[in-house]
Parts: C-alpha cells; structure tokens; sequence
C-alpha cells in the first residue's frame, strides 16, 4: 500500500512524528476541553431526555474516534446542543421519554446518523448540505436556540415541563407556573449564571462552566438541596387528592400499554408485508389508528392531571420523619398544624407516591465505562427516524465543516469535507455499540481547543481519557448537582447562538430569501418538539424559490443607455432602438422548465411592437439549452415567420450552438440568423432596417415539422 494509500485509510498518521512540545500543548488543550466537556455532556444528554451518564458514554468512544478518522486536528465531537433535542423530539413520539425503549430509540438513531454521514462521505455527496441556505440555516438556527434555551426554563424555576406535540403550549403551562416556582432553585440558577458569565468576562482562562459545578455541587450537598421521599397513598388524608393520585397511576400505566402496543404492532405489519398479508396489514394498521389516538388523549389527560396535583402541595409536621409510614398528609395546611412542610407531588412508582420538598438534583450516575453491546435495530421505527436522521446528519456535518473551516482559515490546515463526514460517521456508529447517542462537531470546545494551542488530535483523546476517569471513580461525587446549574449551561450556550443580523443583510438584497429564513423561524417553533420538519419546510421553500426563479428567468426588451451601454427599456425608462427590430435578452438557461415563460416573452415582445420585422434574442445568458429548449426555438421561429416576422440570435455560448448545430436547428433556419455577439447583432440590424442594407430575403422560412426530436443533420459547421 502507497503512503498516500495509507494516510488517505489511517488519517491520524499525518499527527507523526509527535514533538515534546506538540504533546504538552495537546496535554493541556485537552485537560481544558475536559473541563468544559463533562458538564456539557451531562447537560445535554438531559436535553436529549437521556439520564446524563449517557452524556459521559457519547464523549468517550464517539470523541476519539472522530478525531482518529477526521480530517480537522482541533475539531472536537462529542454531545452538542443543536442534534440533543433533535435526538429527543425525534424518539419521544415513539416511547415515553426516560423509558429502555427510548434509550433503545436513541442509541439506534445515533447509528441511522452514522450511517448515513459514513454513505454521504465514502460517496461525497457533501454537496447536499447546499440545500441548506443561508436565510433557512439562521432561521433555523435561531428558532432551534430558542426552544433547546426555553426548554430549560422549567429547570431554572423548579416547575415541571408537560410534554406534548405543542412545545409552545408546553412553554405556556411553564410560565403559568411561575407564582409556584422553587426560590432556592431559582437561586442556584441565577448565582450559576453570574458565576459563568463574570469568570469568563475577568479571568477567561479559568474554567466557569466546572467551577460552577463544583461550587453548586458541594452547596446543594452541604445544605441538603434535594428533598425526596416517598409515601403509600393511604398517608393522604384528601380522599380528592388520593383519587386523582390513582387516576395519574391508571394513565400512566395505559399509556405504558399503549405504547407497547403500538411497538408490536408495528413489528406485525413488517411481518405481514414480508408474507403479503394484506388484510392483516389492514386490520393492524385501523388497530394502529385507534391507538393512537388514545395514547395522545391519555398523554394529554396525564400532562394536566399532573400539573393539577403539583399546584396542589401537601402538608405534614415539620418535625415529622418521612422516612415512616405512620404521618399523614394534608392539602390544607391548617390541618397540618402550626409548624408545617410542603412536599410537591412527583410521580407514582410501584404503588408509592414520590414527594419532593426541595430541588432536582442530578441523582445517582452509574459507575463504570458503558460495555460493548450491538445496538438494537427495529425495523418497524426505521422508517419513522428516517427524517430526523437525515436532517440530523445534514445539521451534524454542516456544523462540524463551518467550525473545522472556520479554525482552518486560521491555522491553514486544509479540511477535506468528505473525510469530515466519514469520521463524523464513524464515530456515531462505533459510539452507538457503547451506549452513545448521536453527537457531532462542538463549535464552543473546539474553538478552546484552538485557543489552547492545540496541535493534533490527540486532545480529543485527552479530553476523552478524563470522562473515562470520571466514569470510574467520580460519578457518586455529582449526585448533588442541581439540575438548575446544568440548565444555565445549556441556556448560556444556545442563546450565543441567536443572531439577528444575517436576516435583516438579506432583507437589503435578497427579500425573498430572507421571507424564507423568516418562515423557517416561525414553521420551527410552531411545529416544535419536531424541529426536523421545520428546516425540511425551509429546504422545500428554498427549492420552490429555485424553480420559480428557474421557470421565470429575467427576460426583457432592451435599448441603448445614455452611456451606449444595453439596458432594459422598461428599468431604465428608455426609447425602443427601433420600432421595425426588437431585442430580447433572456438570461438563463433554456430549458423544458422555462420553455413556456421564453415562448410568453417572445410573443409578447412582438405584440408590443406590431410594426417589427425582427426580433433578436440576446442569447449571452443562456448556458445551457436541452431537447426541449430546441424545440420551443424551432416552433416560436416558425410561429413568427407566418406572420412576416424573422428571428434572430446572438450571443451563444459554444457548448449551447454546438447543441444547436448537431439538432440541424442552425441549418433551418440558416446561418445568418446567427450573430456571434450582440453589438454586431444590433449593428447590422440596424443598418438593415434603416435602410443602409437590403431588406431580409428568408429563404430559410422555417416549416411547422412533425420530426423526432434530435433528427441526424449533416454537421453545418461553425459561423
């Protein structure tokens, strides 16, 4: 194997040979990004409805081996904001979130993303991310950092969050609640986010993000943040109270049975479409129908009863121990007595109703690194994560390119985009064997990386080898930290994100396609948790924009401006050159898509002049003419000349006459229809029709033919 051979299958070569001082810089760039990584991680593998060691797993074997197949030495992978609720709105229509269905979703999604970067790089089809506009990818953007930020609010103010398919209902249930919201959580949020933002503004080199963590861990701990317990529901004296209780646990456990419904069925119909079993297929597809239905009107039923039960908090003795069975629970608080404490209904578990009377925490993280396992591939959920994993794969490769591009403009490194997808893929696929969920390109630790003076990948590898230490002997130390801290992690990360200024540029030059970025925005937050449909709304709006363009180029009749120069008669308000010719410039290409619209501007041109003999078409604009375009050219021509009238072209591009010629179209019409640019055109038209030169003698009078397009014609040769 040649050496380009083998850099080109073993990228992570070109690191060698490593310098003393290559491998300190590395060593310290990547303690940095660890420090920044582990918080992060646990953070958004909550905002992909994951328990957040499944953060840890996603910046273990994901961060090394992008970086080992990846063609950008300080792009760094790992969980990133954006593809996280991507990840949760994608599988939480397909199982109840926190459940091993929806661990199961997750991990399979992470490799339906992989695969498809891997087939999108090995093929380089990259070029598909341009599909993506600039409007459509801020739109998009902006809305996505709204929601991930939002969608922590609940978070910061102690309040629960219903999920349902209306994110904007879900955001309005939020702020309802916030005369009910949990100071002290409030108060750990906002001391998070001043710590956060004052550290990075006055001593940027030290790590806010983890000394917020640290300090918030260790005060929750010391004060006794967290206040859970759980009780039977016999100790609730409120017998109205107690039978919404035992209907929240009756919805729970319908909608548990729905959903496993729901899952086998689906697995039927993929068996019966392998046996042809039609009327089975049928049957369990109506099945289908009805159950879902219930299932959304059970899940909705549950949202509200639960929000009902936590406005409603109990009340015991302050000095009672909640650890017995032997209190009793009142909604007034009079009855409780003098010196009371509320608890705020959680959940039902195995007969047992969960109290809180304090904040979140993090909670138990299991110890250990994730173990080697073949993810769980089922069919009937493949078609359903299609979309999303192929949206998520555009998104996760158009980030990871913009920052290793962006790093690149500075250190000069060359980024080979197709190498970038392959090791985005791989490292999706071989992290889904271990747990992980999908993961991409982080824009916020590369660039500290960079910064840091980052010389090779081998900082990932760091970065990764400190969450393995973690795993191993830390875990137990983060049961503490308030999940209000890493809600600011998340809200002070996404909200960088907004940017308002590229919109309004484009509304000075291009209005359109800022109404496109604007509609994005608007179809992403309405149709959210489903973010995924709104940039496929604003791909379809941008491509609709494309076609209507395509279908409608710029077509005008042209005269001389003042200068001598050729402009439009209408933009420019200026006199017709010559009320016996009329020149037609069309620009784009002449196509089975615009054939009509140049057959339109043709006709119309002459109805605008009655009195012309000629009409040039300024053909400079068209790069490009197919079996229909030649056609059209032979049926407008022959249209005109019934009625006296002759066409004429200039300008063509050599690739478009050659088609022309070969077509026999220049044969019949003849060669002197034919100018090889528009001033000489406009010269001897001139000159024609004032006089200076006999008038036209067609001889070459096109005939209406019933021919087969692209007839062999001998070659007429060039003019």
């Amino acid at each position: 194997m040649s050496p380009r051979a083998l850099h080109n299958f073993l990228p992570f070569l070109r690191w060698f040979p490593l310098s003393a001082g290559g491998l300190r810089a590395d060593a310290l760039a990547g303690i940095t990004v660890a420090l920044i990584l582990i918080p992060q991680s646990m953070a958004y593998a909550q905002l992909a409805g994951l328990p957040v060691v499944y953060g840890l797993y996603a910046s273990f074997i994901p961060v090394i081996i992008a970086s080992l197949w990846g063609s950008s030495n300080q792009l760094h992978t790992g969980p990133v904001a954006m593809l996280s609720l991507m990840s949760a709105a994608a599988v939480i229509p397909l199982a109840a979130q926190g459940s091993d269905a929806f661990i199961m979703l997750s991990v399979m999604l992470a490799l339906m993303v992989g695969v498809l970067r891997l087939f999108l790089g090995v093929f380089k089809l990259g070029a598909l991310v341009n599909l993506l506009s600039s409007p459509v990818i801020v739109g998009f953007t902006n809305a996505a950092a709204l929601i991930i930020g939002l969608s922590q609010l609940n978070k910061v103010l102690g309040v629960p969050f219903p999920r349902t398919d209306s994110y904007l209902n879900d955001l309005m249930h939020v702020l309802l609640q916030v005369p009910q919201l949990h100071w002290m959580t409030l108060l750990f949020a906002a001391a998070a986010w001043i710590l956060i933002d004052v550290l990075k503004r006055y001593r940027p080199k030290l790590p806010g993000i983890l000394i917020a963590v640290l300090l918030g861990t260790l005060v929750s701990a010391l004060i006794g943040f967290e206040k859970k317990t759980d009780i039977s529901p016999t100790q609730i004296a409120d017998a109205s109270y107690l039978e919404q209780v035992q209907e929240f646990e009756a919805l729970k456990a319908r909608i548990a049975s729905f959903t496993t419904e729901l899952t086998d069925n689906n697995q039927k119909i993929n068996e019966a479409e392998v046996r042809n079993a039609i009327d089975d297929q049928a049957r369990l597809l109506a099945r289908n129908l009805v159950v879902q239905t219930s299932l959304e009107q059970d899940k909705s039923a549950r949202n509200a009863l639960y929000l009902k039960l936590y406005s409603m908090p109990l009340y015991a003795d302050e000095s009672s121990d909640m650890s017995t069975d032997s209190i009793v629970l009142h909604t007034s608080e009079a009855e409780a007595g003098d010196d009371v404490y509320s608890w705020r209904f959680q959940d039902v578990e195995e007969g047992r109703v969960l109290l809180s009377g304090g904040g979140n925490v993090v909670g138990t993280i299991p110890e250990g690194l994730p173990s080697l396992a073949v993810p769980e591939i089922h069919p009937e959920f493949i078609l359903a994560l299609l979309p999303s994993a192929l949206v998520m794969a555009l998104i996760g490769f158009m980030e990871a390119t913009s920052i290793s591009k962006a790093i690149a403009s500075v250190t000069g490194e060359r980024v080979d985009t197709s190498r970038e997808l392959i090791g985005q893929g791989l490292a999706n696929i071989a992290g889904s064997f271990f747990s992980s969920y999908t993961v991409s390109g982080s824009f916020s630790r590369s660039a500290v990386a960079a910064n840091s003076g980052a010389k090779s990948g081998i900082f990932a590898i760091i970065s990764a080898l400190a969450v393995v230490l973690v795993l191993l002997f830390f875990t137990e130390y983060l049961y503490h930290l308030p999940q209000a801290v890493l809600a600011v992690i998340v809200m002070m990360a996404v909200f960088s994100l907004i940017r308002v200024r590229p919109l309004l540029h484009a509304w000075k030059f291009d209005r359109v396609g800022a109404l496109v970025g604007l509609m994005t925005f608007i179809a992403t937050l309405v149709l959210a948790p489903d973010i995924a449909s709104g940039i496929l709304i604003g791909i379809a709006l941008t491509v609709l924009h494309y076609l209507i363009q395509t279908m409608r180029p710029r077509a005008e009749i042209v005269s001389r401006k003042l200068d001598g120069t050729i402009g439009g008669m209408r933009a420019h308000k200026l006199t017709p050159l010559s009320e016996r010719f009329v020149p037609v410039r069309f620009d784009g290409s002449l196509t089975f898509i615009n054939v009509a619209y140049f057959e339109d501007a043709i006709l119309e041109a002459k109805s605008s002049f009655p009195n012309a003999k000629a009409i040039l078409v300024i053909c400079s604009g068209i790069n490009e003419i197919d079996a229909s375009g030649e056609e059209k050219l032979h049926e407008v021509s022959a249209r005109l000349a019934q009625g006296g009238v002759t066409l004429f072209f200039s300008g063509l591009k050599h690739q478009v006459m050659r088609n022309l010629e070969r077509s026999g179209l220049v044969s019949d019409l003849g060669t002197d229809k034919f100018f090889p640019d528009k001033e000489t055109a406009l010269e001897l038209l001139e000159q024609r029709f004032s006089g200076a030169l006999p008038p036209v003698v067609d001889e070459h009078l096109p005939e209406p033919r019933n021919r087969p397009l692209l007839r062999p014609r001998p070659f007429p040769g060039h003019y």
